[in-house]
């Protein structure tokens, strides 16, 4: 089994390309179902935010698996699928390994460092967890990638400052428009991002109102920043005492222009919603918009050159040490075959002395038997201890099909191995 990742992030496409593959946790289980009914694909999980849809799959084919998951995704976005896969970076095993720690441990976010998408990470693997769609080999790539992310986060220089998405907004827009202390800040949203946006806000000393479609959810979130919540409906109104919108929506229907705004003391619109909640033209008002485009083409490089280094060389031993014992428990089955042959051989060996000396006396025989069961083990021990070191270096050398070639075992004799195998 390999393991495929097909990514559609703001390092490969526009923000708006983004926004056709942007998608919630109900649309995701749809796109699961449609890649798992491949003949390719075993497992599948879809992390979705809102600078990158990516697919993991575990996979029996690389080209058939590629082509199956291009197709749903073009499909969904309404892409031709050739321009689709313009838009893809495609990661393979030891790459696909690599991209997942690296995607976890905020290395591959716009803003580097950043903490958040661990969370949605983990939220990617509860959502295919509860669906089904992921079996052995995904769930122990994501588990062991949030493991590597909270490494990076705790032990290296990026996770120190508490980078995030909003942050980097928030300094851009401070930037122009001074600081948010004392401004009457609307966040529109109740989601994680929507909460980190109005706990920032709030924190900087601005006096900060929650708006929902769900006036409750608002409500706990004013209540859990010190602020007020409003209904969504009265969002005209509400404008008219706003010095900055945020907005982190997510929806698609959701629409705030030129017209929205004009008269408005608005000064300032934060949108990190992917579909955009906030049209450009609010510009022509004379309004500073930071939204996600902006934050792709301006952000600057927040962590330093050595600590980004650091990351990556954890990553890559953390990548190494996953794929060395990947490789090593592809091994074992065939290990495992090769100790149920010998011991089958014992038993035989055992039966035919039976029938040579039948006068063998019990105690006699279970003494015969504990010598050339040491025998066996001693025997088997170094070559199959060694052949298990061996399978988890870096080179290429099928060791499980050298020990079926040495000792003439048949393929259904560890596939019934591996049949009974019970994931830890």
């Amino acid at each position: 089994m390999s393991i495929l990742a097909v990514s559609v992030s703001h390092k490969t496409t526009s923000v708006e390309v983004l926004s056709r593959l942007a998608m919630d946790s109900s649309a995701t289980a749809k796109l699961s179902d449609a890649i798992i009914a491949s003949e390719h694909v075993d497992e599948v999980a879809v992390l979705s935010t809102c600078n990158r849809t990516e697919v993991y799959a575990a996979v029996s084919r690389f080209h058939g698996a590629l082509d199956d998951v291009s197709v749903v995704l073009s499909d969904f976005a309404g892409l031709d699928l050739a321009e689709l896969q313009g838009h893809c970076g495609v990661y393979f095993d030891e790459g696909a390994v690599t991209h997942t720690f690296s995607v976890a441990s905020g290395l591959d976010s716009v803003v580097v460092g950043e903490s958040q998408v661990l969370g949605q990470v983990k939220s990617a693997l509860s959502h295919a967890q509860a669906h089904g769609s992921v079996g052995t080999e995904l769930n122990t790539l994501f588990q062991q990638a949030i493991r590597v992310g909270k490494r990076v986060q705790t032990e290296t220089g990026i996770g120190s400052a508490g980078r995030s998405l909003v942050g980097a907004a928030y300094e851009l827009l401070t930037r122009a428009r001074g600081d948010l202390a004392g401004r009457r800040v609307l966040g529109v949203g109740a989601g994680s991002m929507a909460s980190l946006a109005a706990r920032t806000a709030a924190d900087a000393g601005a006096q900060v109102r929650c708006a929902n479609r769900t006036l409750h959810r608002a409500e706990r979130l004013a209540a859990a920043v010190g602020g007020s919540a409003v209904s969504l409906a009265d969002l005209p109104a509400v404008l008219q005492s706003t010095d900055v919108l945020v907005t982190c929506t997510g929806a698609k229907t959701m629409s705030i222009g030129r017209t929205e705004l004009a008269g408005t003391p608005v000064v300032g619109v934060v949108d990190l919603a992917l579909p955009a909640d906030v049209a450009p033209d609010v510009t022509e008002l004379g309004i500073e918009l930071v939204n996600l485009d902006r934050l792709v083409s301006d952000q600057t490089e927040s962590a330093s050159a050595a600590e980004v280094e650091l990351a990556r060389d954890l990553v890559r031993t953390e990548v190494g040490d996953f794929l060395g014992v990947r490789r090593s428990s592809h091994v074992t089955p065939t290990v495992v075959a090769l100790r149920t042959m010998a011991s089958s051989v014992m038993a035989a060996e055992l039966e035919r002395l039976d029938a040579k000396l039948p006068e063998l006396g019990e105690r006699e025989r279970a003494e015969v038997q504990r010598t050339v069961q040491r025998i066996v083990d001693k025997l088997l021990h170094q070559p199959t201890v060694r052949v298990q070191e061996l399978a988890a270096g870096p080179d290429t050398v099928d060791y499980a099909a050298a020990l079926r070639e040495l000792f003439a075992l048949h393929p259904q004799s560890v596939a019934a191995v591996m049949s009974t195998d019970v994931p830890g």
